[in-house]
């Protein structure tokens, strides 16, 4: 039986016990979630094996990748500047970025990089990883780049475009690279142990990551044997032209091993953050309220990042998404504890999000990458924030 550590306020205990049957029955080797009320923490859990090679234990201070659950940070940042008064969402890219103006992207207004509307989810010509890990060669290619659709005419999901794009304006307007803007103007203030672009001392606090392979290979069942709403997704998959394959096909190789120090050590500002469930969790606290005298958004920057601004089907998921500003908004595939709740996933399952309404901001990082319909580990634990805000 994995052993759990941290604390729980009275009336959160229905966490505790999600987070130890998600060890129990539902997959996951290492992991920690944290829940912040009104700016304090009622959960901070964690447990399980940091590095199933060496059976390092997962401790308070491990830190963990979390995939796409980074995109809330960048956004983060991006509308810190814009409530400061340096960047303004609704004028062209290009007022900051002047190459970006290229193959007709001179009309694109920064709000439509951050609510996945810009069409750049693909490069004809995928950029060398060693290169795309520079970030300037990637930067050239964006810039360069003609939309695959109609800017502003759809939505699709820039899973990995997306940390370039908004992470290079931020750079532009800030004259630092979003890493250094994340960790200068809401890490150091917060106290909060997340990184874009992992400082070298800190690397051996890093978890591994683990991967499960599928239960079903989609690749090669046949579409007769899927359920009816998996076939056009599987499809799209299997197409290697289509938006779903070449949105994560943007360096060569395709394929990035995150457990790498090279690729940690890096800036993928869609992609790479590494931290704690509890800077998850304190960040978007942070957003919504006041955290040990911190507050970063203004109520006005609040509801200008998390209005809706793209929904529907998504050209790259081929699911409904909704969009606002840098922030996934509730779905019912998304697990959040509230209509007005904003924030975002990552690859096999992490977690980051907040609830205005509620109070509520969430943190869950894990190391045992699942991911698919089968995955329960974070809905079990928002289920559980639910059951203890209403019990």
């Amino acid at each position: 039986m994995t052993t759990i550590d941290g604390e729980v306020a009275a009336g959160f205990e229905p966490v505790r016990e999600a987070f130890s049957a998600n060890f129990a029955r539902h997959g996951d080797v290492g992991a920690a979630v944290c829940v912040y009320l009104d700016g304090r923490p009622v959960v901070d859990l964690w447990g399980g094996i940091a590095d199933a090679r060496t059976e390092r234990p997962w401790t308070r201070d491990t830190l963990q990748l979390v995939y796409s659950a980074t995109k809330g940070a960048t956004a983060a940042a991006a509308h810190l500047l814009a409530q400061r008064g340096a960047l303004d969402l609704d004028a062209p890219v290009a007022e900051y970025w002047p190459e970006f103006a290229a193959s007709g992207k001179a009309g694109i207004p920064v709000r439509w990089l951050l609510s996945h509307q810009a069409g750049l989810v693909a490069l004809d010509q995928p950029v060398p990883l060693t290169e795309a890990l520079a970030w300037h060669p990637m930067v050239a290619a964006l810039a360069a780049q003609r939309p695959v659709w109609t800017p502003g005419t759809l939505h699709g999901y820039h899973g990995r475009t997306f940390g370039w794009l908004v992470g290079e304006v931020i750079r532009r307007v800030s004259g630092r690279t979003p890493g250094r803007f994340f960790a200068d103007e809401i890490a150091a203030p917060l106290g909060l142990e997340f990184f874009i672009g992992l400082p070298a001392s800190e690397r051996d606090r890093v978890s591994r990551m683990t991967y499960r392979q599928p239960d079903i290979d989609l690749t090669t069942a046949s579409p007769e044997s899927l359920p009816e709403e998996l076939r056009e997704l599987v499809a799209a998959w299997r197409d290697p032209n289509s938006f779903s394959n070449r949105a994560f096909a943007v360096t060569d190789p395709a394929e990035i091993d995150f457990n790498s120090p090279e690729v940690q050590a890096a800036e993928l500002p869609a992609s790479n953050g590494i931290g704690t469930a509890r800077g998850l969790a304190r960040m978007y606290a942070a957003l919504i309220g006041e955290v040990d005298g911190v507050r970063l958004f203004t109520p006005e920057t609040l509801a200008s990042a998390t209005k809706e601004q793209a929904s529907g089907m998504d050209r790259v998921m081929v699911v409904p998404s909704r969009f606002s500003c840098g922030y996934m908004l509730p779905t019912e595939t998304n697990p959040m504890t509230g209509p007005k709740a904003f924030g975002h996933t990552g690859r096999g399952g992490s977690l980051g999000f907040a609830d205005p309404e509620q109070g509520i901001a969430f943190g869950y990082a894990m190391n045992h990458i699942i991911g698919g319909p089968n995955d329960m580990r974070a809905a079990s634990l928002v289920d559980a924030v639910r059951k203890s805000l209403h019990s």
